[in-house]
């Protein structure tokens, strides 16, 4: 399928503006009420106690703020954090080394730890157990293991597909938090305040029209308001209204529910091919020529939170989805329009 402007993967023109738009602290922090009101209980006792956080897993749909949320870890224990990636790091020395150079109290963040290598995962298991790692020296007869002692730190995992971490990984972290999708409300106040920090002129009724059409989403709320400003510029006044948000999202084909042309497909497919369901989620992969990963994380999320598909208990492939397996229940159960 062609690269959607609605895309809630993280983009080289989101990274040019989203380290000025992130609030530094969970004061500032908006949406994720409960969320937040947890995570500041167990920062304010871990500093009372003067320890290190207990370890974080964020796990929820690309966008909604894992990334910004442990900065403020950091920021909020007063302490740094380094930031890695789960593919970036391949082999086991890597993860040693990144460890090793850490600072008492810092914050480890790693995007995307599904991806982790087995090998480098296994390193990190007495390393959040008992903060110490093995390392081997010599080879054969005079191989030998010798344990480092690593000072106390937090590691904060980040994941968009928590059922892809293995189950001793997930056990190591003593906070688990679900980022859920953002209001409109929420976007509002969010897209208010980023306008202010890019120097933009927007109205109320322009930024909650925004906000409708942003998936729940603050990146790619963000991103299509740095896109309705280029409108508003050239095609009226400067200033983001109601009527200039329709005008532009209507030509980028971000339609009233926050949906574009490749959402539309799949609707249209499984109403026009599929009798309106239910469908296996690789049969409606296969049918649209795109990968059944892809449906499931990209696009499944948003459709199911706005009742546009239906979940049905079992997938083709015996685990739960929000694709139903192809013939099974009555004709208009699975996915809907």
């Amino acid at each position: 399928m062609e690269r959607r402007i609605i895309t809630t993967e993280v983009t080289a023109e989101d990274q040019k503006i989203e380290t000025s738009l992130r609030p530094q602290y969970l004061k500032d922090y908006i949406g994720q009420e409960r969320l937040k009101s947890t995570l500041k209980v167990y920062i304010d006792a871990a500093k009372s106690r003067k320890e290190a956080l207990d370890h974080v897993l964020f796990y929820g749909p690309p966008g909604l703020g894992k990334t910004t949320l442990s900065g403020i870890i950091a920021n909020e224990m007063g302490v740094h954090m380094k930031v890695t990636s789960g593919p970036a790091i391949e082999k086991p020395g890597e993860m040693a080394a990144i460890l090793n150079n850490l600072q008492e109290g810092d914050v480890l963040f790693v995007d995307e730890i599904h991806r982790l290598n087995r090998q480098v995962e296994e390193v990190l298991y007495p390393a959040m157990e008992d903060f110490a790692i093995d390392i081997m020296l010599g080879k054969e007869a005079t191989a030998r293991s010798v344990r480092l002692d690593l000072p106390h730190f937090t590691l904060v995992g980040a994941t968009t597909r928590a059922g892809l971490l293995t189950a001793p990984l997930r056990d190591r972290f003593g906070v688990v938090q679900r980022l859920e999708f953002y209001t409109p409300q929420e976007l509002k106040v969010i897209i208010l305040h980023s306008a202010k920090v890019l120097g933009v002129e927007i109205e109320e009724s322009g930024a909650l029209e925004l906000a409708r059409r942003s998936r729940g989403t603050p990146r790619l709320a963000n991103r299509l308001l740095k896109r309705v400003r280029d409108f508003a510029q050239v095609k009226y006044d400067g200033v983001i209204t109601r009527e200039v948000t329709d005008f532009a999202l209507d030509i980028m084909d971000v339609d009233k529910l926050g949906l574009d042309q490749n959402d539309r497909n799949i609707l249209h497919m499984i109403i026009d091919k599929f009798s309106g369901g239910p469908v296996g989620l690789d049969t409606l992969a296969a049918a649209l020529g795109e990968d059944a990963g892809t449906l499931e994380e990209v696009y499944e999320p948003y459709l199911l939170m706005n009742g546009l598909i239906q979940p049905d208990a079992q997938r083709e492939d015996g685990h739960g989805s929000g694709l139903p397996p192809l013939g099974t229940g009555n004709v208009g159960e699975g996915m809907l329009y």
